[in-house]
């Protein structure tokens, strides 16, 4: 590949690419998204490697990897093109029977093909398939279609057209101005206007400016920055490209959770890619602008995904937080004025760029524009990475992408945006997404991570999930969070445990106050979140542990109580042979029994039991 030194000749090399490639080339491009890779998809690859060798196709059919395809739940998953049939749960001994019955004699294999969990119905065509149905990709529009690594499949996708019609139409007001009109929000946190952010950086004294990207996503439940910096990252490259045109920036950064080594492999290979091609560096694409990246690797600290706490470890220090203002826009990395965006903002503007801002704002409610991308999760059947238009209704990312929830079980909350998002109920299912009506329920879309939760999940022990989350990965730099989340913790443990007294309950609203006044940073600030929303809107529940020592989901293992079913025990001793404490007792083939008193309600005859004898009730 050249090194471009004009627009000219990038977009001359474009054009020659594109008239090269075949669009009925025959391709298997099998997906190596983080649920995929975990499930065997490189074993898969390398059969289908093998399996077009051995079948002489392998200089006529296409084989790569890809980015995450989507339905995470099903995978690993292949997608066929240009027939656009995705086939999933492939396994290796799967490939010759692909290659043979498919791509040769065009047959489809209904076994692998997509099965509506709700209907039965098969369907092996994307665009028939309901969970693609209902998205609108604009930033994950090209992870199932291209080569991470490839720069020339970013290219032919129009990869740094964007980037190229900045460098020779437009001034770095027009690009300022075109954010502000398109109404971009930030995507990760408390969606500030993109534009106005970068204003405020641009007119802020400094002799020099900076921008960073975000990519710690420490959040449980959340993937999609992860899918986005390992399945398109020259995407995120063009967008801090353009950013820093705007804002005067020569220097940007890219910060990666220490969790995502592929993120970081990916990152780096394709800045040196662009690097190499004119792109990045000194005087990109032959004009003044000149713009370098380094990609940095988390050390595993969950606080540094706050921005002035990540302004402090790329310093070099200790990754805490500090106070505001002054804020990163006027003063922030090295003293100097700095733009911090997620990856997925840094994704959207390139779209913004090539699609124009009013169409882009043409999208979605008055204050919430473009798209959100969510890593769905949780009880629901298809799990998976889903992008759809703001002021969609909840019910339909929940009950048309996610088919429902599993086992045809009642919907009772969902989570979203991780330990500082809230629980909203069923009575929001048909609210809109968007920062407003999520801010307003008590919930926000931060990281974009949803977790849905159905009829057996006990709301005061998830909220204790999150608030031991949020305790353990607190940094304790302020009094309000690091003794805040200690002693919110102390009380939930009490109520799950059956020591919690009513009184318990108005402090727990009060520390949660205090800690949203008072601590230093949004982390330790949104920390109580989880537990105000499933106080607001599942009182009873509580109620129930304290006044009654029962859990109605029966999931707080201390207030649980395990019996035998005489009727259904035929005296197998698996659950004897389990139990750590030796309080099941009963000889060979007669009904076992129970030792209340030595019971260490750990669940484990419940669990061992192939004939459900054994009850738990609460």
């Amino acid at each position: 590949m050249p090194k471009f030194t004009s627009v000219a000749q990038l977009e001359e090399y474009r054009r020659e690419m594109q008239a090269r490639r075949d669009p009925q080339q025959q391709q298997v491009l099998v997906c190596g998204g983080a649920a995929c890779l975990a499930l065997g998809s490189e074993e898969v690859a390398a059969s289908f490697r093998e399996e077009l060798a051995g079948q002489g196709l392998a200089g006529r059919v296409i084989l790569k990897g890809s980015g995450c395809q989507g339905l995470c739940a099903k995978g690993p998953r292949v997608l066929l093109r240009p027939q656009e049939i995705t086939y999933q749960r492939v396994r290796p001994e799967d490939a010759g029977e692909v290659i043979g019955e498919t791509l040769v004699r065009g047959r489809v294999l209904e076994r692998l093909a997509y099965q509506d969990p709700n209907g039965g119905a098969i369907r092996a065509y994307t665009s028939k398939i309901p969970f693609y149905q209902g998205q609108f990709p604009l930033v994950t529009r090209r992870l199932s279609l291209i080569d991470p690594e490839s720069l020339d499949d970013y290219l032919a996708q129009g990869g740094y057209d964007s980037l190229s019609r900045v460098l020779s139409e437009m001034s770095p007001e027009a690009v300022m101005e075109a954010v502000e009109r398109s109404g971009l929000r930030g995507r990760g946190g408390a969606g500030f206007p993109t534009g106005r952010k970068w204003r405020a950086c641009r007119e802020s004294d400094g002799e020099a400016r900076h921008l960073i990207c975000n990519g710690s996503e420490g959040d449980p439940g959340a993937f999609l920055d992860r899918a986005l910096m390992e399945g398109d990252p020259h995407a995120i490259l063009e967008g801090m490209a353009i950013g820093a045109f705007a804002i005067g920036a020569a220097q940007g950064h890219i910060y990666v959770g220490h969790g995502y080594p592929l993120a970081v492999q990916r990152l780096k290979a394709a800045a040196a890619q662009a690097r190499e091609s004119g792109l990045l560096g000194p005087r990109i694409l032959g004009t003044d602008f000149s713009f370098e990246v380094k990609v940095h690797r988390g050390a595993g600290v969950y606080v540094c995904g706050e921005e002035t706490a990540l302004l402090e470890f790329i310093e070099g220090k200790i990754g805490e937080p500090r106070n505001r203002p002054p804020y990163p826009p006027q003063k922030g990395l090295w003293g100097q004025p700095t733009v911090i965006n997620n990856v997925e903002t840094w994704a959207n503007i390139p779209v913004i760029i090539a699609k124009g801002p009013e169409w882009y704002a043409a999208l979605g409610p008055e204050k919430s524009k473009g798209t959100k991308v969510f890593s769905l999760a949780g009880d629901v059947k298809q799990t998976g990475l889903v992008e759809v238009p703001m002021g969609i209704p909840l019910r339909r990312v929940i009950f048309e992408l996610g088919g429902g929830l599993k086992g045809d079980r009642d919907f009772k909350a969902v989570q979203t945006s991780g330990p500082g998002g809230g629980v909203l109920p069923a009575q929001f299912l048909d609210m809109s997404v968007d920062f407003e009506s999520f801010e307003a329920a008590g919930g926000n879309l931060g990281s974009g991570s949803m977790i849905v939760c159905d009829e057996h999940t006990c709301m005061v022990d998830l909220a204790k999930y999150f608030l031991t989350f949020s305790f353990e990965e607190s940094c304790g730099k302020c009094t309000p969070c690091r003794e805040g989340t200690r002693q919110m913790l102390a009380i939930l443990e009490d109520i799950t445990a059956g020591r919690g007294q009513e009184e318990q309950l108005g402090l727990l609203e009060e520390l949660g106050a205090a800690m949203m006044s008072a601590s230093i940073c949004g982390l330790g600030q949104s920390a109580p979140n989880p537990v105000l929303t499933t106080l607001k809107y599942f009182r009873p529940e509580y109620e129930t542990h304290i006044r009654d020592k029962k859990c109605p989901a029966l999931v707080c293992r201390p207030l649980l109580k395990y019996t035998v079913d005489p009727e259904t025990c035929t005296g197998c001793l698996a659950c004897v042979r389990e139990c750590p404490v030796g309080a099941v007792v009963g000889e060979y083939q007669e009904v076992q029994e129970i030792d209340q008193e030595l019971c260490a309600k750990c669940g484990m005859c419940y669990e061992v039991c192939k004939f459900e004898a054994i009850k738990v009730e609460s």
